[in-house]
C-alpha cells in the first residue's frame, strides 16, 4: 500500500483517508497496539531466529505460482464509508486473478458470507485466519524458494506502518496463514511490510529510506544494520536504496507504487508529467535516475523502462489523496493485472508499455478507484505464493 497524493502541487494530508487515526488514538488498537511497541522483538523473543537466506531466496514475482492470497475487509472503523466500493474492488481483483491461478481469500468468520457471495465460486474464502484490513502485500508472509522443491515463508514483523493503523490481527497473519500451509516460517530481523521492498529474485533488492529506516520502525537499526537483515531475509547481496518521501503517506512511501523490478538487470519507473513539481514526482523522477545508474548484485547495468503517469487533472478521481499507480501492477500466471483511472489516453499508453513488457501474458486493466482513494492497488492487495 502506498498513500501517495495527486500531483500538480494540491495540498496533501500526512495520513490521508487514515487521518482519523490520531483523533481517535491507537490505544483502542489493544494487542496490535503492544505489539507495535514490541517492534521487531516480539517476533525474535517468542523463540524463532532471525530469517536467513541458508539456500532460501524470494523469487521474482513474474515466476509461476501456486495461488495468490488476498483478504476481506469489513472495518467501517478504519474505512468509514468507502468499505464497500473496496470490497467491491477486491472482489473484482480476485475473480480477475482467479480466472489465471488460484486465489484463497482470508476473511473475517462475519465478513466470511459477503466475502463469498462477492468473489462468487471461483475464489476460496477461509475464515479461520482473522484480518484487521486488505492489505496482504504487506501482511502476508513474504515466501522464499531454494530451486530444489524447497518452500519456507519469512514474516516482515507488520506493525501497522508504524503504529498508524491497529493491527492486532494483521500483525499475526504471516505466521498464522505460513502455519495453515505446513510452511516452515522465521521473523525477518527487521520491522517492514512486502510492499517496501521489491527484488529481482536474483540477488538484488530495492528500497526507500523513508519507509525502512524509520524510527517508527526500526529505531535501533542502521541502515547498514537493516540492509543485512533485508539481504538475509530475501536471500540478496545488494539494496539499491531511493531516498523515498518521509511522513506524507500512512507507509512513508513504498517503492512498488514508482520502482518495479522486470527481470535481472531490468526495472521500470512510473514516472510524472514534466509539468509535475510535487515532492512524489521529484522522489519518482530521481528513482530514475538512481536505477538507470546502478548495476545489480552481479554488476550488470539496470536497463530502465519509463512507465508514463497519468494526468491527475483527467482522472475520474477528485481525491487529494488518490494514487494512481500502473507500476502498483499484479503479476499472475499467463497475466497482468493492472489499472485505469479515466485518464484514456495515459490508460492506453500504459496498457500497451505493459504489453511490451510482458508479450506473453494478457494485461487486464480494472477500474481500482476505491483501493486507489485508500492508498493503494492492486500489487498492493495481493500476495503470490511461488511454485517450490
Amino acid at each position: 500500500m502506498n498513500e501517495q497524493a495527486a500531483p500538480h502541487g494540491t495540498s496533501r494530508h500526512t495520513l490521508g483517508r487514515r487521518s482519523f487515526l490520531a483523533a481517535t488514538g491507537l490505544a483502542a488498537a489493544g494487542a496490535g497496539a503492544a505489539w507495535a511497541a514490541a517492534g521487531a522483538g516480539k517476533a525474535l523473543a517468542a523463540g524463532r531466529a532471525p530469517a536467513s537466506a541458508s539456500g532460501f531466496a524470494v523469487p521474482i514475482d513474474t515466476v509461476a505460482h501456486t495461488r495468490t492470497w488476498m483478504a476481506w475487509p469489513d472495518s467501517t472503523a478504519i474505512w468509514g464509508p468507502k468499505l464497500r466500493g473496496v470490497q467491491a474492488n477486491i472482489a473484482l481483483i480476485a475473480r480477475t486473478v482467479a480466472k489465471y491461478e488460484p486465489v484463497t481469500l482470508c476473511a473475517n468468520p462475519v465478513g466470511a458470507p459477503a466475502a463469498r457471495s462477492a468473489c462468487g465460486p471461483s475464489v476460496t474464502v477461509l475464515d479461520t485466519i482473522p484480518v484487521d484490513d486488505c492489505w496482504m502485500r504487506d501482511t502476508g508472509p513474504v515466501f522464499r524458494t531454494d530451486g530444489a522443491g524447497g518452500l519456507n515463508a519469512i514474516g516482515t514483523n507488520f506493525n501497522g506502518w508504524g503504529n498508524k493503523q491497529p493491527h492486532a490481527n494483521d500483525a499475526l497473519v504471516a505466521e498464522r496463514l505460513a502455519a495453515h500451509l505446513g510452511v516452515p516460517f522465521t521473523a525477518a530481523g527487521f520491522v517492514g511490510e512486502g510492499g517496501a521492498v521489491e527484488t529481482d529474485g536474483n540477488g538484488t533488492l530495492m528500497a526507500t529510506r523513508s519507509s525502512l529506516i524509520n524510527s517508527n520502525r526500526n529505531p535501533d537499526l542502521s541502515q547498514a544494520g537493516i540492509e543485512t537483515a533485508l539481504c538475509d531475509a530475501y536471500g540478496a547481496s545488494k539494496v539499491i536504496w531511493f531516498n523515498g518521501v518521509t511522513g506524507r503517506d500512512i507507509t512513508d512511501d513504498h517503492v512498488d507504487a514508482t520502482s518495479r523490478f522486470l527481470a535481472t538487470a531490468a526495472g521500470l519507473v512510473q514516472m510524472p508529467l514534466a509539468t509535475d513539481t510535487d515532492a512524489w514526482s521529484r522522489d519518482a523522477r530521481r528513482q530514475y535516475r538512481i536505477l538507470s545508474t546502478s548495476t545489480d548484485a552481479q554488476g550488470n547495468p539496470i536497463a530502465v523502462t519509463r512507465l508514463q503517469g497519468p494526468d491527475y487533472k483527467r482522472i475520474r478521481a477528485t481525491d487529494p489523496d488518490f494514487v494512481a499507480s500502473y507500476a502498483n501492477y499484479y503479476v499472475c500466471n499467463g497475466a497482468v493485472i493492472s489499472a485505469q483511472f479515466g485518464d484514456t489516453r495515459a490508460d492506453a499508453e500504459a496498457k500497451a508499455t505493459l504489453q511490451r513488457l510482458f508479450p506473453n501474458r494478457v494485461v487486464e486493466q480494472l477500474d481500482i478507484d476505491g483501493l486507489g482513494a485508500g492508498g493503494g492497488g492492486i500489487h498492493c492487495v495481493t500476495q503470490q505464493q511461488p511454485r517450490p
